[in-house]
């Protein structure tokens, strides 16, 4: 019912932030169905007084929540303000709006939830996945190496170019948010399947045509960021990974093993590109985790 009375100019809003958080983040469905809950039921609040979600005052916002208080839990608050802060920072990140409505309005205090991440062992398996003796899988290879050997976002692996990359001082210059970019070591590793995937696979799958992306697909265009997330989830199958797979769960398995092997926290943020170690502190509560398994394992009195 709600759909039916949402305004076409917010339902092409919520489609286009929806694809985006699936793009970005490989949400699983449940929680995009969450988000497009949540703003929904905002933009349908909002009918009646003539707004709609791009004309929206931090009063407005206030004014839902002192609605919405009552008749929800805190976590439920929580998510609901985390929901519309996202929403608010993508329309001002894409020039929607001029200013963030959420920008002063606080969370309830929760516990912080760990992101999901793979083992090394499930890791490595991820890895060997594709059958490197076909192009098309020495790419996907070298791909997967990469992100995980950089931590890169899927938007800053597939948007970087042959130029940025130096085999020779292995390392990768990455564009990533409000495009800044930043040189990251790629590690001996990723370095040799990155040039065994120029030198034996590229111009096979490029087949005489020209790109300026590293990673190219039998179309001669640049891998996309939904055929990519394709790739991943089938390889994690056929690896035998049942978790919710995407490529930022390679992102986190990057930082968090990073951290059980003792990697300080700032080297971490600035391998990330996380403008705020805030950020990037979430994952030193499961190098903590980690920790106190071995603690267990092996202390004779744990």
């Amino acid at each position: 019912m709600s759909e039916r009375v949402l305004a076409p100019d917010d339902a092409q809003l919520l489609d286009s932030f929806i694809d985006h958080l699936w793009l970005e983040d490989g949400l699983s469905k449940n929680t995009l169905e969450s988000y497009r809950q949540d703003l929904t039921t905002f933009a349908i609040w909002l009918t009646p007084q003539q707004k709609q979600l791009l004309i929206v005052s931090q009063a407005d916002i206030q004014q839902y929540l002192a609605v919405r208080f009552p008749q929800s839990k805190p976590r439920s608050i929580g998510r609901l303000i985390a929901s519309l802060r996202r929403f608010y920072r993508y329309l001002l990140r894409e020039n929607r709006i001029s200013q963030d409505p959420t920008l002063q309005i606080e969370s309830p205090k929760l516990p912080r939830s760990l992101p999901k991440s793979l083992n090394e062992d499930e890791v490595v398996a991820l890895l060997k996945a594709p059958n490197v003796m076909e192009a098309a899988g020495l790419r996907d290879r070298a791909m997967l190496e990469l992100l995980y050997a950089c931590g890169l976002r899927v938007s800053e692996l597939v948007g970087i170019k042959v130029t940025e990359v130096s085999l020779s001082d292995g390392v990768v210059r990455v564009t990533g948010k409000g495009s800044k970019t930043r040189l990251v070591p790629m590690g001996e590793e990723a370095v040799d399947w990155l040039s065994r995937y120029i030198k034996e696979a590229r111009s096979t799958i490029l087949q005489k045509r020209l790109c300026d992306a590293l990673f190219v697909t039998n179309r001669g265009e640049a891998m996309t960021r939904q055929a990519f997330w394709y790739l991943i989830k089938r390889y994690a199958l056929l690896a035998g990974i049942t978790k919710h797979m995407s490529p930022h769960v390679l992102r986190h398995a990057f930082a968090t093993h990073l951290l059980n092997h003792g990697a300080d926290l700032r080297v971490v943020q600035m391998l990330l590109g996380h403008s705020d170690i805030s950020t990037t502190q979430i994952y030193t509560h499961v190098a903590r985790e980690r920790l106190k398994q071995l603690h267990t394992m092996h202390h004779p009195r744990g």
